[in-house]
C-alpha cells in the first residue's frame, strides 16, 4: 500500500479539531461511517456528559481472543504556538506531514483505518479491535473508562498495541503518575498579629519542603530502572499559589505536585507518605490555633505505569510484527498501563513518529514512519488469519 490512502485519511482526521476541550463525536461519527460498510461491529462508550465517546470497533470472530490497536482521538491545544500553516489542514513537504495530531497520534489511527478493508476481507481466526479513546491528553480519562469496559467483556483480548509515537520501536514500560492538589486552609489575621493566625503559605511551604525531601531520597536510594533516562521515581512541585498582601496572614494556599514512579515503586504509597506528613506533623500545629484549619488533598489526574517483561508474548510478537529486536522504556505516559492493569490485557507501546515532534508548533510525522506502521498492521492481519 502506498502512503496516499493513509495521508488521505489522516487529512480528514486532522481537520477535526479534537482539542481535549472540544467534543470528539464528529470524528467518531466519521470513523463509524467509514467502518460500517466493511462489517465492523461497533460500540460507543460515552462520557458522563454525552459529548465525548470512546469507540470500540471489531472485525473477525466474536468468540476468540484477539488484538487491540489503540489510540486516542484528542490533541493538545495550538493556542499561543507559532504555526507556519493552518494546524488543522494537512501539509506535506520534504517527506514530512504537518498538522496538529499527525504524530500524536492520528497518524497511527489513519494507518489502522487504511488497512480496515484488508481486515474485512481477511479470513481472520482471531479478531482485531480498533479502540479510539477521548481525553488522553488531560489524564487518560477515556482510556480508564474504556479499560474498565473491556474488563467486563465475556472474551478478553490476547494483547494490546498502543500506537503512541515510538519510531515503531517496541516500548515495554513507562512510569506511572499521580497529579495532586493540596489546599491549605489557614486563619487570616493582620500581619502585626501573625502569631494569632495560621499562615497557609508557610505551612504550604513546609509541605513543599517535605515533597522535596522525598524527591531527594528517591534520587539517592530509591528503586532503579536503567532503561529510563531518569532511572528512579520522582516527586515534583509545579505550582504554589497563596496570599493577597504582605500585611495579611494568608488563609489559603494551593499546591500542585506530582509523583512519577518506576515499575518497582508505587505512586499511591508515595502520595500516602506526603498526606501522612500533613496529617501527623502539620495539621496538629495548625489546629492548636484553630480547629477549622487543615490541608485537603485531591487527585486530579493519573495513570498506572506500564511494566511488561521483554520476554512476554506481547513483546516478542510486537518485535516480530515491527521487524526489529530492540525494546525501550519511555518517560511519557500512555493509556497502556490502564489496558494492562485495569483491563488485564498484556500491552506494549509501538507507533509511528517521535514524541519529540509532538505537542509543538508545526507538529509533523515522517512519511517513512507511516509506511513502517502500515507494514506492522499488515503483519498483524496476516498473524490473525486462519492457517
Amino acid at each position: 500500500m502506498t502512503n496516499d490512502r493513509i495521508v488521505s485519511i489522516l487529512s480528514t482526521l486532522v481537520a477535526f479539531d479534537t482539542t481535549s476541550r472540544n467534543s470528539n463525536l464528529e470524528l467518531i461519527a466519521w470513523v463509524e461511517a467509514f467502518l460500517q460498510p466493511l462489517g465492523f461491529r461497533m460500540e460507543r462508550i460515552y462520557d458522563e456528559t454525552g459529548t465525548k465517546a470512546n469507540l470500540w470497533a471489531s472485525i473477525g470472530p466474536v468468540d476468540a481472543p484477539g488484538f487491540i490497536l489503540s489510540g486516542h482521538t484528542d490533541v493538545v491545544p495550538v493556542d499561543g504556538q507559532a504555526w507556519s500553516s493552518d494546524p488543522f489542514t494537512l501539509r506535506a513537504e520534504g517527506g514530512r506531514i504537518y498538522g496538529r495530531g499527525t504524530c500524536d497520534m492520528k497518524g497511527f489511527l489513519a494507518a489502522c483505518l487504511a488497512r480496515a478493508q484488508d481486515m474485512a476481507i481477511a479470513r481472520l481466526a482471531r479478531p482485531i479491535h480498533l479502540a479510539f479513546s477521548y481525553d488522553e491528553e488531560i489524564g487518560c480519562v477515556g482510556g480508564r473508562q474504556l479499560a474498565e469496559w473491556i474488563a467486563r467483556q465475556p472474551v478478553q483480548p490476547e494483547a494490546c498495541f498502543v500506537g503512541e509515537p515510538s519510531n515503531m520501536q517496541v516500548v515495554i514500560g513507562h512510569k506511572g503518575k499521580l497529579s495532586m492538589i493540596a489546599r491549605v486552609r489557614g486563619l487570616t489575621r493582620h500581619s502585626s498579629l501573625a502569631p494569632e493566625g495560621v499562615n497557609a503559605v508557610e505551612f504550604g511551604a513546609l509541605l513543599v519542603a517535605e515533597i522535596r525531601r522525598i524527591a531527594e531520597e528517591l534520587q539517592a536510594s530509591g528503586p532503579r530502572d536503567a532503561l529510563y533516562d531518569v532511572p528512579h521515581s520522582t516527586a515534583h512541585v509545579g505550582i504554589m499559589r497563596g496570599g493577597t498582601a504582605l500585611n495579611i496572614v494568608p488563609d489559603e494556599c494551593e499546591i500542585r505536585f506530582e509523583v512519577r514512579v518506576v515499575g518497582q515503586d508505587d505512586a499511591d504509597s508515595l502520595v500516602a507518605r506526603i498526606v501522612d506528613y500533613a496529617r501527623s506533623e502539620l495539621e496538629p500545629r495548625m489546629r492548636a490555633v484553630d480547629p477549622a484549619t487543615g490541608i485537603d488533598f485531591e487527585m486530579f489526574a493519573g495513570f498506572p505505569g506500564l511494566d511488561t517483561a521483554p520476554d512476554e508474548p506481547v513483546a516478542t510478537l510486537a518485535k516480530r510484527l515491527a521487524a526489529r529486536n530492540d525494546h525501550a522504556k519511555v518517560a511519557y505516559g500512555t493509556e497502556g498501563g490502564l489496558f494492562h492493569r485495569v483491563a488485564g490485557v498484556p500491552t506494549v507501546i509501538v507507533g509511528p513518529g517521535s514524541i519529540a515532534q509532538a505537542h509543538q508548533a508545526d507538529e509533523w510525522i515522517a512519511e517513512v514512519e507511516l509506511a513502517k506502521c502500515d507494514a506492522f498492521v499488515a503483519n498483524l492481519i496476516a498473524h490473525c488469519e486462519a492457517r
